[in-house]
């Protein structure tokens, strides 16, 4: 009877959250927290982060109060250490439903002019501060060009003519609503529910309250360092603290110290807690955003469909007209044959370097098959922004199971180029297993070494490197070899025609087939040119990504366009007698790799003008590049593998002799 309901509770969710995903709403999961009244909560601290240098910094790395009991890191997943997160416990506590004001928080030693440079660097630099309260950042709202705006987190201080202002002061406001649902573990149907949330059956009488925001006004208040020798962490400050944000009165300077308090009040709201995170995934530019995707969508849509109809109709005429003949009529029009059938005879000769294409498909298999997936768990709401690093952790986790796949199609592909020979398929699953994981480690050790030299957050510490090694090593590249041990039992894929001894000689061309291969690529990049900025914005602004359902569309309509695109191209070349189709098949679809990357350097020139130093330039840089380097071998796949089935397709629906 139990797992009955379990079943009905898990279809009423899929099918809750498909109904969501047509809409393009993403769900966030996780399970509410039920607070008494007088309750302690408890803040937490994420890295310190900015736009203008991209390389997150620890919290304490500036002389910010700490709590009583030390400084603490919570539990972080493999995600969050690769994203540079570094969640802390902070000395900011209150309880629930109380308001308090005044309260003095520490008073920091002297300040060293090492400290006081690393101030005015972390202010000149615009970075902010995130605080954490029930896994909710604090948000603030500020007005800019009478528009009220919003952002997570706020600046470290502000500069004023020479002088350098720390926000010492903090007014916290809570956003609570009352928790009404008293039997919400049983409607969830998890025994994990059972243990962190109130069923009502405890015999407690008292109201409990969820938490479902966390506002934040920085301030810079004048303190009289003198007066506040005595006081303790949490005492009551002497005087009222009137917290304006639009003035500054307290300069920080060299040898003097810095005082900190904050105040909190509690606001009962009518948000409910699932919506809880409306107020970060609404951010500004939400109707142009869906305005343009829609637009894109039906554009790409409709080129593709014009593309299909006429490459349809040409091919399908092209059959016919040689089909309809007799043999008397064939044999003299074989005389006569221009185009794809005089190739007939090398159309399937083996390419340069074929064990590096077959390693390049397997690998593109293996990083499309993760993105699809990735892309469609998020849409369902699996990975939210309430869990983070889940994004990056399912993105690895899947990158290795697919592992199968890569080593399977890239030594089946091996044994169809040598009509079944199983000579060296292990030598080519060992590549598949190594080429794109080693050209993304030696990028991402030459960025952890600028990032280890400036002491960022972000930087990959070296017990995480040896986990990703030895998860590298002991997990992908085993169920890499296994899938090339099925690739290498399947039955290769037979060539309908027999392919000559002597090359035929290419025809000279009217213009270079390698330039018409790389202008492929404007199509492909137009399904996604307008998600791509939305995506880069929410990596480098600091925004939250959240349509997962649009991109996942539009992920598809990616795989299609880029399939037609080396479709048109590979019939293109065979018709002007161009037989070495392999590799510009794969390059027709893939070249929208360079599009991409001419695209991220005018991101990094017009839109993040604010990036400052070589040292975020070049980390900006190497990680686009990692990121094409990805799209190029996906979308490189798709378009070989699509040619190869229609040329496949092509020679054997018509006979020739």
């Amino acid at each position: 009877m139990e797992s009955f309901c379990r079943f009905k509770i898990w279809l009423l969710t899929v099918s809750l959250t498909l109904f969501q995903l047509g809409q393009g709403f993403y769900l966030p999961g996780s399970y509410p927290h039920k607070y008494v009244v007088g309750d302690f909560l408890n803040v937490k601290v994420n890295s310190l982060t900015s736009i203008e240098t991209e390389m997150p910094f620890g919290y304490y790395s500036l002389p910010f109060c700490q709590p009583k009991e030390g400084v603490k890191d919570s539990a972080e997943n493999l995600g969050e250490l690769l994203m540079g997160d570094r969640i802390e416990n902070s000395p900011y506590r209150f309880k629930m439903y109380t308001n308090a004001t005044d309260i003095f928080l520490c008073q920091t030693k002297l300040l060293s002019g090492q400290e006081f440079k690393l101030l005015k660097e972390r202010i000149n630099e615009m970075y902010q501060v995130n605080l954490i309260l029930d896994n909710l950042p604090a948000i603030r709202y500020f007005k800019k060009d009478k528009y009220l705006l919003r952002s997570t987190g706020y600046p470290v201080g502000i500069k004023v003519q020479d002088a350098y202002y720390v926000f010492n002061h903090l007014k916290l406001t809570v956003l609570v609503h009352k928790y009404e649902e008293t039997n919400v573990a049983r409607v969830m149907g998890t025994g994990d529910a059972a243990e962190v949330i109130s069923t009502g059956n405890s015999g407690s009488d008292a109201p409990g309250y969820m938490v479902v925001g966390f506002e934040v006004v920085p301030c810079n208040v004048q303190h009289n360092t003198n007066s506040l020798k005595n006081l303790k962490m949490y005492d009551k400050y002497p005087s009222q603290i009137k917290c304006d944000p639009t003035t500054v009165t307290s300069a920080i300077k060299e040898n003097e110290p810095m005082a900190f308090t904050y105040e909190v009040s509690f606001v009962e709201s009518d948000i409910k807690w699932p919506s809880r995170w409306d107020a970060y995934l609404k951010m500004e530019g939400s109707k142009v955003h869906w305005f343009s995707i829609l637009n894109s969508l039906m554009v790409i849509t409709f080129l593709a469909g014009i593309v299909l109809v006429i490459f349809l109709r040409t091919v399908r005429r092209d059959l016919a007209q040689y089909e309809e003949l007799d043999k008397e009529a064939q044999a003299q029009m074989n005389e006569e044959l221009s185009g794809w059938k005089l190739v007939v005879g090398d159309v399937f000769r083996a390419p340069n370097n074929p064990s590096l294409l077959c390693v390049m498909v397997g690998d593109g298999v293996q990083i499309l098959g993760m993105a699809i997936v990735t892309i469609l768990f998020a849409a369902l709401g699996f990975m939210s922004p309430a869990s983070r690093g889940t994004l990056i952790t399912g993105m690895l986790f899947f990158y290795m199971i697919l592992g199968i796949a890569a080593g399977y199609v890239a030594t089946r592909l091996w044994r169809t180029m040598f009509c079944g020979d199983h000579k060296g398929w292990v030598s080519v699953s060992w590549r598949v297993a190594c080429f794109f994981p080693g050209i993304a480690f030696l990028i991402l050790t030459t960025l952890n070494f600028l990032l280890w030299g400036s002491h960022s957050t972000g930087a990959i510490p070296f017990s995480l490197f040896v986990v990703l090694i030895l998860l590298w090593f002991c997990i992908s590249v085993p169920l890499t070899l296994v899938g090339g041990y099925f690739g290498a039992k399947a039955p290769h894929i037979e060539y309908p025609v027999r392919t000559n001894q002597i090359p035929r000689e290419i025809p000279p061309q009217k213009y270079p087939s390698w330039l018409l291969v790389l202008g492929a690529g404007t199509l492909p990049f137009g399904t996604l040119f307008i998600e791509l900025f939305f995506i880069m914005s929410s990596i480098w602004m600091g925004g939250v990504y959240y349509v997962f359902g649009f991109l996942f569309i539009v992920m598809i309509l990616l795989v299609v366009v880029c399939a037609e695109v080396s479709l048109v191209l590979t019939y293109m070349h065979l018709c002007v007698e161009d037989w070495k189709w392999w590799w510009k098949s794969f390059f027709a679809s893939g070249s929208v790799a360079i599009y991409i990357f001419l695209y991220s350097i005018n991101y990094l020139i017009f839109d993040l003008k604010s990036l400052s130093g070589p040292v975020s330039a070049t980390l900006y840089l190497g990680y686009s590049l990692f990121m094409v380097l990805a799209i190029m071998l996906a979308t490189g796949a798709v378009g070989f593998l699509s040619s190869f089935w229609f040329v496949h397709y092509l020679f054997s629906s018509v006979k020739l002799d």
